[in-house]
């Protein structure tokens, strides 16, 4: 059976409107054909390389970039300090480079792969490019764009929303094909920390976890085989290896420390899941930045599973500051869709460092 989930994001008091028919099926890609249909206040449209973005901005100044055609969150910079200029980024985000300028690479992005072929390891679904189909605001306390685009017989929305301490970012499958779709999911962020020796996870004790690598996308640093590589010179962070995939391990501290690297997913074993009752990973953790003395709380919705990696020394050929992949996942057993139902799942990332 599929998720039929009902949930709401936090904090929002804001409806998602339909589009009328012509909106739909209209296709806009230019910034200044956007801003005439959906700009507003605190909802501007810009290009850079040629690429459409939407910036959302709240009232406290909290603002993110949203590149539109591959709805790929390529900044998030939230007010976190009382000073006038507290922002601080939180994502890591690489740019596109040469003659792919528009291809960042970190970010926030959501990956859905179709393994509906019995015995596949599952083909990226290849939407068609993403369109704005919809914005709304509640005041200039809220703002928020609808994405939509379809692969197939599924109809995909992607719905980013932003708050003064917050940022939720929501997807939505309908399934409109005679067949059932069996997807596996994930909405993967990349956080930026100051220095190695200060990263960490609260709130994964008692968690059963396996080496995993994560699911290939286009907005992936490590390749989920450079994910599970040996750290090629961990120097001083050297520690035990990771177990090898397919064993399961059961957290027993309260912090994961992520100055090594590791490729894992926190997840109930697909085994356990057959029983009446089962552990199930907790709905949110945080990660702690000791270097800019900042925490965010991350809110998985929909999702079974919650990915988490670390590069270790890998990090340092892309600059002197440190991040981590990881975010809500259904990666070890797939939603299945069935016709003319759907399929939701969210994240959400907020803060309590004002």
């Amino acid at each position: 059976m599929a998720s039929l989930l009902s949930f709401s994001l936090p904090n929002s008091k804001m409806m998602i409107r339909a589009s009328s028919p012509s909106t739909s099926a209209t296709t806009i890609t230019v910034p200044e054909s956007l801003t005439d249909r959906f700009g507003r206040k605190g909802i501007k449209f810009v290009e850079y390389d040629n690429t459409p973005f939407v910036e959302l901005t709240v009232r406290n100044g909290s603002s993110l970039k949203l590149q539109i055609p591959n709805a790929h969150v390529t900044s998030y910079k939230p007010k976190v300090y009382w000073k006038d200029d507290g922002f601080e980024e939180v994502l890591y985000t690489i740019p596109g480079k040469g003659t792919e300028p528009n291809k960042a690479k970190g970010g926030i992005g959501l990956v859905l792969n179709d393994v509906s072929q019995a015995g596949s390891k599952g083909t990226l679904v290849s939407t068609s490019e993403w369109t704005v189909k919809d914005v709304d605001s509640d005041s200039i306390d809220a703002m928020q764009v609808e994405l939509s685009s379809t692969s197939g017989k599924l109809d995909i929305t992607y719905v980013v929303t932003l708050y003064p301490v917050s940022i939720a970012t929501a997807v939505k499958v309908k399934n409109k094909g005679r067949k059932d779709a069996t997807l596996t999911s994930a909405i993967l962020s990349h956080f930026k920390f100051k220095r190695r020796s200060g990263a960490a996870i609260q709130g994964l004790k008692g968690c059963s976890y396996t080496v995993q690598p994560p699911l290939s996308s286009p907005f992936e640093i490590l390749s989920p085989n450079e994910a599970l590589k040996a750290d090629p010179s961990p120097g001083w962070f050297s520690s035990e290896p990771e177990e090898k995939p397919g064993s399961w391990t059961q957290q027993d501290v309260p912090y994961t420390i992520l100055k090594n690297k590791l490729s894992r997913v926190y997840a109930a074993p697909p085994k356990e899941r057959l029983k009446a009752i089962y552990n199930t990973p907790p709905s949110k953790y945080d990660t702690l930045d000791q270097g800019r003395e900042l925490f965010f709380r991350v809110i998985r919705m929909g999702f079974d599973d919650i990915y988490l990696s670390s590069p270790g020394s890998l990090s340092e050929k892309y600059g002197n500051e440190y991040f981590i992949c990881t975010g809500p996942a259904s990666m070890l057993v797939p939603v299945v869709v069935k016709p003319g139902e759907e399929w939701r799942g969210a994240q959400v990332i907020e803060h309590d460092n004002l």
